[in-house]
């Protein structure tokens, strides 16, 4: 199943409290407003759900590489990955709204060598990545969000 934007279908905000209200904050301003998160850019990214095939949306942090756009699946330093991120994996068809442009993208995550490029300007974006990725064993994955619509 290929996510479309602006397919009309009903989409699911995280159940986060203060991620539902930034996203519908995000959304309902054209994507105006809730654009940054503690000075960082966040995205929304819509994805489908890998049990439900539902059209799943959360707020991102997002650094950028050329035309890309990179997210990073730290859930704070958790042991564990995000669910988005696994959901991404399995369904890598998405749709991002940064800003007040809506677009579909094709997720992929970051080989080790690309993650060492790109992660010291993702730390720059967001300093608490580095504390995070030193709260886990787990490798924290960069996935690239590249435009297919281009």
């Amino acid at each position: 199943m290929a996510l479309k934007p602006g397919d009309g279908g009903a989409v699911e905000i995280s159940p986060t409290g203060w991620v539902a209200q930034q996203a519908q904050l995000y959304e309902e301003s054209g994507g105006t407003e809730g654009t940054t998160l503690h000075g960082a850019p966040c995205l929304l990214l819509d994805y489908v759900g890998r049990r439900t095939g539902a059209v799943r949306r959360t707020v991102l942090i997002y650094g950028r590489d050329g035309d890309d756009y990179l997210i990073v699946a730290s859930k704070g330093g958790s042991d564990d990955h995000p669910l988005w991120y696994l959901n991404l994996v399995d369904q890598p068809d998405v749709s991002v709204r940064v800003g007040t442009e809506r677009f579909p993208a094709r997720a992929e995550p970051l080989s080790p060598e690309e993650k060492a490029r790109v992660w010291p300007h993702l730390v720059e974006v967001f300093p608490p990545y580095a504390d995070y990725q030193k709260k886990t064993d787990r490798d924290i994955p960069v996935v690239r969000l590249r435009h297919t619509d281009r």
